[in-house]
């Protein structure tokens, strides 16, 4: 499905990108009404990340460029995607990685930063060949001469994505996440709230002052040329009136034939799912939906909430990135618990002793039910460490943990019951974990090398 943001063919020289509706119109925007006015059509547009929060992007840009006497500002541009289920950040930049790179010029313009850095992870060659292309022919047309641009190709932790472990991974060290968010303390700030290591001073490196940081996900920044090329009311035409616009959504799992898509926000998930996914195999049934690690399971009653951030709040889950796994009415849903468990025990970086402690115990009791060796001691130690994996967490992978692992333990009692009084799992149905490497022609490849992940990030051999 394609739209704006997802266009019929690639598009892959700028000149091609400039011949489109929308291309250079950002650039021309901030030179000509300067940044306040551009923050004042990005706040009336009512364009909320898409990175999974969902947070008012002009408010974002707004809070930064308030920010007077406060150091240096930087604007990053975070297309680290890790969760699992979600491959839209690396469609768009095949698709069209000039509308990316526009945008995030223009929010370093309309914020007053110098430095503008595109983050990646290193795997994703094909897509950090197409922005650096991208970057290269802006610069080399005259666009963003004044302003420095580093693509940084990250590693393939998920807590890259993560937008303090991403400052840190800017700085050269690895993706721990700091205490307070980029807008209070940003690049090359100093202070020893920070991670495990000290950073480098000297000058031109570092100051007292925080540097304000703007973090915006791909997706986000793509938008923005459009919003200003054809207005905020164009806009707010699409989508809903809490959720406008467009969302870039990733289906895969138990579907006919995974793939990526552009819908209007506000489309009902079971429609999405259908239209993206190409539905489900005859005779199948949908169990559970999952947007990616981070939020409540979906179960098939709820399979007509209207995809937008208020429709997945009032069922008590969340939209995230669009990124949706679907589960056939096949699926043990405590293998599912099991596994995605795992994920998020494997990437907790262990900063947070509770995190680290309680999402490997709360995997490991989870394996138990799930192999048939499993007791009601086993339930009530996951129950005991859902309560505290949270502790003094300082990111937000404990409360995913917490909200995922809760949501399957309260929609499907049953089936966790019956590994209990059977000693064994009733329906054995072994599924890759879907972190996606590939998604093309509806066919999804997965990283066949994840089990092999421990939880000091390092791999068994094979």
């Amino acid at each position: 499905m394609t739209g704006h943001l997802l266009p019929a063919e690639p598009v892959t020289t700028l000149d091609a990108h400039l011949a489109t509706d929308a291309g250079g119109r950002g650039i021309e925007a901030v030179r000509r009404q300067g940044g306040a006015a551009v923050i004042d059509q990005i706040t009336a547009s009512g364009l909320r990340g898409r990175g999974g929060g969902g947070f008012p992007t002009g408010r974002k840009w707004a809070g930064i460029a308030a920010q007077e006497g406060a150091g240096r500002r930087f604007v990053v541009a975070n297309g680290a995607e890790g969760e699992p289920g979600t491959f839209k950040d690396r469609a768009l930049l095949r698709a069209n990685p000039y509308q990316v790179v526009e945008g995030a010029i223009v929010a370093a313009a309309a914020v007053g930063a110098a430095e503008l850095y595109l983050c990646i992870k290193g795997s994703f060659t094909a897509e950090i060949e197409a922005v650096t292309r991208a970057v290269r022919e802006f610069q080399g047309a005259g666009v963003c001469t004044d302003c420095t641009v580093t693509i940084v190709a990250g590693p393939d932790e998920y807590l890259f994505g993560e937008e303090k472990a991403m400052l840190e991974v800017i700085e050269g060290k690895p993706p721990l996440p700091r205490r307070f968010a980029p807008f209070e303390h940003g690049l090359f700030a100093s202070s020893p709230q920070e991670g495990w290591e000290a950073g480098p001073h000297g000058p031109g490196r570092r100051g007292d002052e925080p540097n304000p940081t703007l973090v915006n996900n791909l997706e986000t920044l793509a938008n923005v040329p459009h919003i200003l090329a054809h207005g905020p009311d164009w806009f707010r035409s699409l989508g809903t009136a809490e959720s406008p616009g467009t969302v870039v959504t990733t289906v895969v799992g138990d579907v006919v034939a995974p793939d990526v898509g552009e819908v209007e926000l506000g489309t009902s998930l079971r429609d999405v799912i259908d239209a993206v996914g190409s539905g489900l195999a005859p005779g199948r049934s949908i169990k559970a939906v999952f947007s990616g690690v981070a939020n409540a399971v979906v179960t098939a009653a709820h399979l007509d909430t209207p995809v937008s951030y208020e429709g997945f709040a009032a069922i008590g889950s969340g939209m995230g990135s669009a990124g949706f796994i679907v589960y056939d009415d096949r699926a043990c849903m405590v293998s599912v618990a099991r596994q995605l468990s795992h994920f998020l025990a494997v990437e907790s970086c262990g900063q947070c002793p509770p995190c680290k402690l309680g999402s490997t115990e709360i995997t490991e009791h989870l394996a138990r039910i799930e192999e048939g060796r499993g007791t009601d001691a086993d339930v009530a130690a996951i129950g005991g460490w859902l309560q505290r994996v949270t502790d003094a967490n300082r990111c937000y992978l404990a409360v995913e943990e917490q909200q995922l692992v809760s949501s399957i333990l309260r929609a499907f009692p049953d089936e966790f019951a019956a590994h209990l009084e059977q000693h064994r799992c009733p329906r054995p149905s072994p599924r890759p974990l879907p972190k996606l490497v590939d998604l093309t022609g509806g066919r999804a490849t997965y990283d066949e090398t994840y089990h092999r992940k421990r939880h000091d990030w390092t791999y068994d051999p094979a």
